[in-house]
């Protein structure tokens, strides 16, 4: 079960995430479902359409199945998310 202090070991697609910082002011705010993950970025659909960001430089607000929302550096993130996920231990 996802929790606030196992969300790096599990999937982030079809979860609603939100950009809460970015070193680019147009990325904060950025809020939708996780709709992809590849090594480096995250795309969320928003809207407006597809959104990619960058993981290196935000800060990002996932929503738990609880309601609970938790900030991860996106940096903890950064590699290929399979290898994250295989490190459940």
């Amino acid at each position: 079960m996802i929790a606030p202090r196992n969300v790096l070991r599990h999937e982030w697609i079809g979860r609603h995430v939100r950009v809460a910082r970015a070193a680019n002011p147009s990325l904060a705010g950025v809020e939708g479902l996780c709709v992809d993950e590849t090594k480096q970025t995250l795309r969320i659909a928003t809207a407006r359409g597809v959104v990619t960001v960058p993981k290196s430089v935000a800060v990002f607000r996932l929503l738990l199945p609880d309601g609970t929302a938790v900030e991860v550096d996106g940096r903890a993130l950064v590699g290929a998310p399979e290898r994250r996920l295989a490190h459940r231990g």
